[in-house]
């Protein structure tokens, strides 16, 4: 039943004063496989390579890719699977926030027959503020609502693929990347493992509020044209509106000539709604023609300084 590769895939930006105590919880959970361990440095400016190339002088299953600059999480997993070897590969953050320790029970729903194995985190989230839990809340919901592919909710990247899948995601050619979204795109047999999220061991969160706004529109735009529509409905719904308006400031002018009075307050506020429309409008065309220019560009998803154990 151990008769297989693990390849567990870990992320890191400025993570040395969790290296060691992560792999002190790691390893003896994945020992009895044989497995491989890749980090990858999104461009650290810490000693977070240093503590790791240490560690992989004494253990060769211990590996890292190292960027030449920040090129992102997704990028970074993304790396990762196209280094990963494994039958089937584990990605989780190195945080201790994804605790190893359900790595067993995650492999055993993977050899009954399930291709992806999500790590679902509990409903009460008690290790996230107020804020963080309800902002990921609405994000699910918004992005489902506007997604033909359902992406599954209170889960992050802490998930198990099968081989299958893994080939699956490096085939794709698309180098905007939400990897939640594309994961759950090929509707593969799909099986959970619920988990209590822990607090951070050390150090401060890496996705601000700007990065999660980002990193929700990428979400949205790369799984949905739904915006588009919107769009163009605020634009059927502000014409009508204006052209409703016009013929109501018509009629009011031949009926009651002597109350019809110019004023600039009506006019300022219909400019400002009209160009606030305008706006939005103009921003989500601008966010899918960004994401055309990238995708012409071609230009390589992320650049390798270093590899170890690789």
């Amino acid at each position: 039943m151990n008769n297989f590769l693990l390849s567990i895939v870990i992320p890191v930006y400025n993570e040395e004063c969790n290296i060691d105590p992560l792999l002190k919880r790691l390893l003896p959970v994945i020992s009895k496989y044989d497995y491989e361990v890749i980090f990858i440095s999104d461009g650290s400016k810490d000693n977070t390579e240093k503590a790791i190339k240490q560690i992989a002088t004494k253990n060769n299953c211990i590996k890292l890719i190292s960027f030449m600059r920040n090129f992102g999480h997704q990028m970074a997993l993304t790396a990762g699977y196209e280094m990963a070897k494994g039958d089937c590969v584990i990605t989780m953050d190195a945080d201790l926030q994804d605790p190893p320790e359900i790595i067993p029970k995650m492999i055993v729903k993977w050899q009954k027959g399930s291709k992806i194995i999500y790590a679902k985190r509990d409903e009460e989230r008690n290790a996230d503020n107020f804020f963080k839990k309800q902002t990921a809340y609405f994000f699910y919901r918004f992005i489902n609502f506007l997604s033909d592919t359902p992406i599954p909710y209170n889960v992050g990247d802490y998930r198990l693929l099968d081989r299958a899948i893994v080939n699956f995601l490096n085939n794709l050619p698309e180098r905007s990347r939400f990897l939640r979204g594309l994961v759950a795109w090929g509707n593969y047999p799909t099986e959970y493992v619920s988990f209590k999220r822990e607090r951070r061991f050390s150090g401060k969160t890496h996705y601000p509020l700007s990065r999660m706004v980002n990193f929700a529109m990428d979400g949205i735009t790369s799984f949905s044209i739904k915006p588009l529509c919107i769009a163009s409905y605020l634009g059927f719904t502000t014409a009508t509106l204006g052209f409703l308006g016009i013929i109501y400031e018509l009629i009011r002018k031949l009926i009651h000539p002597q109350l019809y009075v110019i004023g600039w307050t009506g006019l300022f506020v219909s400019i400002m709604f009209l160009g606030g429309i305008q706006l939005i409008t103009i921003g989500i065309i601008g966010e899918y023609v960004g994401k055309i220019y990238l995708e012409v560009q071609k230009r390589p998803q992320f650049l390798v300084k270093e590899k170890v154990n690789l």
